[in-house]
Formats: structure tokens, C-alpha cells, sequence
């Protein structure tokens, strides 16, 4: 039965055939377009399972002893829908995060709080439990909007997991949303994907949904019209439009880590970067605003690949499981190409766990992000790090007074790190709250850096000054005002290729 509560908005739902179809990317475009016609807009994604996440102001947890209320988090897709927005991001728009550390089992963060570490079979069982907590936030959301967009995850069509979904047709039945089906022409199969997804749905699901849309197409339209009218015959689901490829999604952050397995551009380009891409990589976006600067080539270095030899800089990523990507690097032999890189005199960055991996020893003596135990690291920095219970989450706005430039970002993560490494900090952090604090570490030579810090690069003059650091040069690209730039562009497309009243009109 329908979720009786009251809400404020209208909501539309939009599912996808498979996973990366484009639905945050056609969710944060719909955001940005409704919101410009004076709507009140809002996310909501019950359930996204990524690494890349994002800090949030609000919280579940109470007020801790001094009074501030802790930091939440929710998947990086949500916080980029809410800027769409033009809000806050909220706990409440992504009530629950799931964050891959092993092939099998995730960290589960409900409402910003991190409950603990997961198999997914276990998982899977306690999902209905988690069910009234996500209601709970979409009525608190759609109380606040006129409109709420709702996200699914992965396929709707996954019926085998009908009895534990609580992000596609269970939680359109619940809160009795009209749902959108969204298919992906690009990686082909798109008249399959949707003719699929209806036959896979039972009759109240078939009924629920109120058109599809099929996305990144390219070509002549003409030659895929017989499809769509082929697709409406089989379905009965009526086309709602065809989105043409978005050339501008490079320029927004991306969900997940399949978008690194698209080609990289920048070859060439003055400064190399290279970047080993991890088993568990988090919050990769950190590298958005370096790749984004003319002069400068971000290259993510795949499995199966040595490190190329033109490298000016190696920077370590996060990552979800710290000691089981050092075994990665060392079962790539990245290791040794870092080390010989270090000896030669180039230079090495880790952001967060990255940072950790730099010191000579990461323990997780409880087991949280896997089993209990230490993995020397690459020893490049003199601290060491251990893995704790407690996730600090940071909202980060000061300044650095060793480059007297503005820095901006957030701090999550669960290991502590000390040494005597921490007494040449990379940054002394002013946020006008007492006296600067350190944070990271830099080795002897000044060519190995560290810290906690996501989101360091977004601030232009930090970005600029660190840049001339390592003897590049940085442009007068203003990183802000070109993601600004895309989602006006992502709402624009929106507005082109589909009838927004007419999607409008499908809400309820």
C-alpha cells in the first residue's frame, strides 16, 4: 500500500535499465532546469552504493560535548543534485551509503552515521530494517520542496531482489511515485533494455511506470525512431524523449569509479601527472580541477600497467581499504616504479589514505576495513596509521598560513596518524577558531607530501600555488564557476531534447 503521510511535492522517479545509464547526470540536469523556473527542487536517492562521497552539515548523531552538531555524509552524485538545487546537501536526500572495502561486503552509512561493515548477504537481510529511516527522510525532504526527483539504483529490473529493495519499485509503490525508465543507447541494447525491463516487471510495476527515456544517443534521429515506436508497441510505455550525448559531463564530477575506465584526454600537456587506479578508490574526484587545467595531463595509471617513465608527479588517491590497496600496489609493482620515482627526485602526493600508505605502517588492529592486522607502507613518510572505530568528518574553510592561500575541502576518514613526519606540515590551517592547526606531513627533501584533505585543488589560488611548487604553471581557470557552467549547460540540454512540462506533468 501507499506510504499514507503527507508530503508537500510532487515526485517523479527515474530507473535505470543497468547502472551508469546517466541517471545522476539527467537527475542533476532536471534539478538545475526546474529549479530556474522557480520550483523548489530537491534530490533523493534512498540507496547508492560509491566511494565518492561528500560531507554534509546535518546529521542522525546528537551534538557532541561542544556543542556542534557532527558532520553527516552522502554519496557524491546527491551533493552535486542539491548544488543543481542550488541547497545544502542533506542526510536526508541519500539516507543510505554504501561503501565498497571488500569484493563482497561494504561499509553501511545510514543517515551520516556509519553503522559498521557488512557482507552483502548480511545486507541484504537488514535492509527491511532499514526501510522506515528511508521514508522517514524522503517525507522530511519532500516536505521542504515543491519537487522531489528521485533517483533508482543500478536496474529496477532486478526483481530477484525484490524482496529486499528498498531504492526501485519498492519505494515507488511505498511513496507512490510515478517512475521514468531511463535506457543508455550508447553501450548499445537499448531496445532489449527496455523491452526487458517491462517483461521482467509484474503488471502493478508495468503500470507504474509512465514513459522511458533513452539517453547519449548520437547520429541521425530519423534511424531510431522505428526503434522507439517498436519499444512503445512491445511496452506500452510512451517515449518521453531521446537525450543527445552531453559533451559537458566531463566537466562534472562523476559518480563512481566506471567512469574512470573511459579513455583520458590531456596527453601532452606540460605537467604529468599519473595517478595508480586502486581496487577500492574513493572520492577520485579530488583530481577533477588538476585535470581540468590546460597545462596540465591527469593520467590514471590501469592494472597491468608500470608507471609511465614522463611522470612529474605520482599523487595516491583515497581509497575504501588502505592496507588491501598497498597489497594492490605491490602486486602491480607500483610500488617499486613510486620508490624509484621518489629516488630520482620526483615527486609524491597521497590524499588521505594515500597519505596513509606514504608512512611505514598502517594497523587495523579491530578489523574495519577488513582483517585484523598491519601492511608496512611505502615509508616515504615518517608517521604510521591506525585504523579506528570513530570516522572524523570535517567541513573544511581556512586558511593556510605556510602558503598564505585560502583552502577549502573536508576531511573523512577513520585512521589516526602520528610520527614525527607530522612535525614539517604540509599546511598550518587557519579557520580564525584559535591558533593554526597542522595537518599532513612533508618529507626532509620537500618532495613527498601527505595530508587529509579532500577536495584541496578546488581552491583556485591553493591550486595555483601548488602548481608553481612543483614548476608548473597554472591557468586562470576558475573551477567553481565551470562546474557552474556545466550544470547551466547539463539544464540547458534538458531543456532541448525532452518537454520539461510535459515530465513535469507526469509527477504526483
Amino acid at each position: 500500500m501507499p506510504d499514507p503521510s503527507p508530503r508537500k511535492a510532487r515526485a517523479l522517479m527515474i530507473q535505470g535499465t543497468s547502472s551508469d545509464v546517466g541517471k545522476s547526470l539527467l537527475v542533476a540536469g532536471l534539478c538545475r532546469a526546474y529549479t530556474r523556473r522557480g520550483l523548489t527542487v530537491r534530490p533523493f536517492k534512498a540507496q547508492n552504493m560509491s566511494n565518492n562521497a561528500a560531507v554534509t552539515r546535518d546529521s542522525d548523531l546528537p551534538p557532541g560535548p561542544d556543542g556542534q552538531i557532527p558532520r553527516g555524509e552522502i554519496g557524491r552524485a546527491q551533493a552535486l543534485q542539491a548544488r543543481a538545487c542550488k541547497v545544502e546537501p542533506s542526510i536526508h536526500m541519500n539516507p543510505v551509503l554504501l561503501k565498497p572495502q571488500t569484493l563482497i561486503g561494504s561499509q553501511v552509512v545510514l543517515r551520516g552515521r556509519v553503522l559498521g561493515n557488512c557482507r552483502a548477504k548480511v545486507y541484504h537481510k537488514m535492509k527491511p530494517q532499514l526501510l522506515p529511516a528511508v521514508m522517514d527522510s524522503f517525507h522530511r525532504t519532500a516536505a521542504q520542496a515543491d519537487l522531489v526527483l528521485v533517483e533508482g539504483a543500478g536496474s529496477g529490473a532486478e526483481v530477484y531482489l525484490r524482496k529486499s529493495d528498498i531504492t526501485n519499485m519498492k519505494l515507488a509503490q511505498l511513496a507512490d511515485l510515478p517512475v521514468v525508465i531511463l535506457g543508455d543507447i550508447d553501450r548499445g541494447g537499448a531496445l532489449a533494455a527496455i523491452v526487458g525491463t517491462h517483461a521482467l516487471f509484474n503488471e502493478s510495476e508495468q503500470a507504474r511506470v509512465v514513459g522511458y527515456i533513452i539517453n547519449k544517443f548520437r547520429g541521425e534521429l530519423s534511424l531510431f525512431e522505428p526503434a522507439c515506436e517498436l519499444m512503445t508497441q512491445r511496452t506500452g510505455w510512451p517515449s518521453l524523449g531521446v537525450l543527445r550525448w552531453f559533451e559537458g559531463a566531463t566537466r562534472l564530477p562523476a559518480e563512481d569509479s566506471l567512469a574512470l575506465e573511459r579513455p583520458a584526454d590531456g596527453e601532452g600537456r606540460g605537467l604529468n601527472i599519473a595517478v595508480p587506479q586502486l581496487s577500492r578508490v574513493a572520492n577520485f574526484d579530488d583530481l577533477d580541477p588538476l585535470a581540468a587545467e590546460p597545462g596540465v595531463s591527469v593520467r590514471w595509471v590501469k592494472p597491468g600497467n608500470p608507471i609511465p617513465r614522463d611522470t612529474d608527479v605520482i599523487i595516491l588517491p583515497g581509497s575504501k581499504a588502505t592496507r588491501a590497496d598497498l597489497e594492490v600496489l605491490r602486486r602491480e609493482g607500483w610500488d617499486i616504479d613510486i620508490l624509484s620515482h621518489a629516488r630520482q627526485g620526483g615527486r609524491v602526493v597521497g590524499l588521505c589514505a594515500g597519505f596513509q600508505m606514504l608512512g611505514r605502517v598502517v594497523r587495523d588492529p579491530r578489523g574495519i576495513e577488513g582483517e585484523p592486522g598491519e601492511t608496512p607502507g611505502l615509508g616515504l613518510l615518517d608517521v604510521e596509521t591506525e585504523i579506528g572505530a570513530e570516522k572524523k568528518l570535517i567541513e573544511l574553510d581556512a586558511r593556510d598560513t605556510l602558503s598564505g592561500c585560502r583552502v577549502t575541502g573536508y576531511e573523512m576518514h577513520m585512521g589516526r596518524t602520528h610520527g614525527p613526519g607530522l612535525e614539517r606540515p604540509w599546511l598550518m590551517l587557519d579557520d580564525g577558531n584559535g591558533s593554526p592547526r597542522p595537518e599532513g606531513a612533508v618529507s626532509a627533501d620537500g618532495r613527498v607530501t601527505g595530508g587529509y584533505v579532500h577536495g584541496i585543488f578546488g581552491d583556485d589560488g591553493f591550486r595555483a600555488a601548488w602548481l608553481s611548487r612543483v614548476g608548473a604553471q597554472a591557468s586562470a581557470l576558475d573551477y567553481e564557476a565551470r562546474v557552474e557552467a556545466a550544470l547551466e549547460a547539463l539544464a540547458d540540454h534538458c531543456e532541448e531534447n525532452l518537454d520539461l512540462d510535459a515530465l513535469l506533468a507526469l509527477a504526483r
